[in-house]
């Protein structure tokens, strides 16, 4: 007899879970509320241009083991460009590149960054004193600094107020979506660590070159053809539990029913579906109701005529904090696409279009100049107001564990596993640590191979270590 494993939510993490319980011999019940996979990381067809628009620009890097193999299986790593350089605006026009050199890992970046003209001589050693304390640090600093933020991390090291906003925390708002001051110091580490120094490849970037709603297509064959389904347009209500187990999923349009159960979906959401009783049976669901969350702000520019010649540029010290640029086709009736990204995007949720679209034209300005509000053909935002938690210090304490923890002897809901970036990933808020949660439940049910193995650290990452 076939074994059945449901599981709620199609995001990156429901779909990471089915793809693998089917790898595994299992039957997995893809359930979505939505017409589309993807959850927050998917596009929409905007009624205005009639094009399919991302909900952000969501990025990978090569870091990201998980979420790349999740993109490998569904056969659509090559649709994935990566991007070797990353620009950043001084203002006015001139702009420096960050880009690996030839020199092994953690030095690889070290040619670019000394010439970059944004920062001074006194700012670049200060920059590379606090790499220093996180590459000696290593993974003992994120045990010994969790807890704190990553602010007081950088007050240790003696970081000027200007390097934190030109140069640390750009880099933690794109990852983390919160400020250096709001940032819990062990997710700020392993960014830095394991993002730009641990490996020459972790830190390129890669974005989608097809919406990403496209990137999901081939879930339903693989899951069809493990003798799953994927049910689209279908609301999940509550779980039906027995004072012991879960018996079924009660839907919609009617119940369903498995062996073992994957809640994929945001903790406010699943704190829907669970009674007040199962909360008190399963220690894992209590702090449901604790977590917060931080918007994202994505807007759309097409443009009358190419503005950008660089696929992305940093605005450093902006409210805007990255621009990406997009090819089109000529049917499309303008030049180029930007997508203009806001993390923490706090200040911008009650603003009306036309003034999210003058905000974003003013920092454009300040990169760019000679672009006018004459150059925009029209604007779209995208606010994805509860885009990430808030990653806090103290937050990894109530992240819950996948499964029921071995030997508990309050017990819990066995046949409940959790997945989502929210969940104990030992990563921030992220596609990443969304697969990394979906294949984790998915092996827990079916005992077969879970997370993919991390890039490797490099030698000289590891020499350095043995000092520390």
């Amino acid at each position: 007899m076939k074994r059945t494993v449901a599981i709620i939510g199609g995001g990156v993490a429901g779909i990471a879970a089915a793809v693998r319980a089917a790898e595994a011999g299992w039957s997995p019940i893809l359930i979505e509320t939505r017409t589309k996979l993807g959850g927050r990381a998917t596009s929409f067809v905007d009624a205005r241009s009639g094009l399919e628009l991302d909900n952000c620009q969501h990025v990978v890097m090569g870091c990201c083991t998980n979420i790349i193999e999740l993109y490998d299986t569904l056969a659509v790593l090559d649709e994935i460009e990566w991007m070797r350089t990353l620009w950043f605006a001084r203002g006015g026009g001139p702009r420096d590149a960050l880009s690996i050199g030839a020199l092994p890992a953690p030095m690889h970046y070290a040619w670019s960054f000394a010439r970059m003209k944004l920062y001074s001589w006194s700012e670049k050693a200060a920059i590379a004193r606090g790499f220093l304390a996180i590459l000696r640090g290593g993974a003992v600093a994120r045990v010994r600094w969790r807890g704190r933020s990553f602010a007081e991390f950088l007050q240790s090291t003696q970081q000027p107020a200007r390097v934190i906003e030109l140069f640390w925390d750009p880099v933690v708002l794109s990852a983390c979506n919160v400020s250096s001051a709001k940032c819990e110091a062990a997710h700020a580490l392993k960014v830095f660590d394991e993002g730009m120094l641990a490996h020459r490849f972790a830190g390129v970037v890669g974005v989608a070159r097809i919406p990403l709603a496209r990137l999901y297509d081939a879930a339903q064959k693989i899951i069809e053809a493990a003798g799953g389904e994927l049910r689209l347009r279908t609301s999940a209500k509550a779980f039906a539990f027995d004072g012991t187990r879960i018996t079924g999923v009660v839907c919609d349009d009617g119940v369903v029913a498995a062996q073992a159960f994957i809640a994929a979906v945001p903790p406010d959401r699943l704190a829907k579906l669970c009674s007040a009783t199962m909360c008190q049976a399963d220690k894992r669901l209590h702090t449901l109701e604790q977590f917060e969350f931080s918007p994202i702000l994505g807007v759309h520019l097409a443009m009358k005529r190419r503005v950008m010649t660089t696929a992305n540029l940093a605005l450093p010290g902006r409210a805007t904090h990255w621009l990406f640029a997009h090819e089109v086709t000529a049917e499309c009736g303008f030049a180029q696409r930007i997508e203009a990204v806001v993390s923490a995007a706090d200040d911008w949720m009650d603003l009306s279009e036309a003034e999210i679209e003058a905000r974003v034209l003013a920092d454009m300005q300040w990169a760019i100049p000679g672009v006018t509000t004459d150059d925009i053909v029209w604007s779209r935002r995208v606010l994805e107001k509860h885009a990430t938690f808030v990653s806090a210090p103290g937050v990894d304490l109530i992240r819950p564990r996948t499964r029921v923890a071995a030997g508990d002897i309050k017990g819990g809901v066995e046949n409940l596993y959790l997945a989502g970036e929210w969940t104990d990933t030992d990563w921030p808020s992220t596609m990443e640590g969304a697969a990394r949660s979906g294949f984790a439940a998915a092996a827990s049910v079916t005992g077969a191979r879970g997370i993919s193995a991390d890039l490797p650290t490099a030698a000289l990452v590891r020499f350095a270590r043995l000092f520390s």
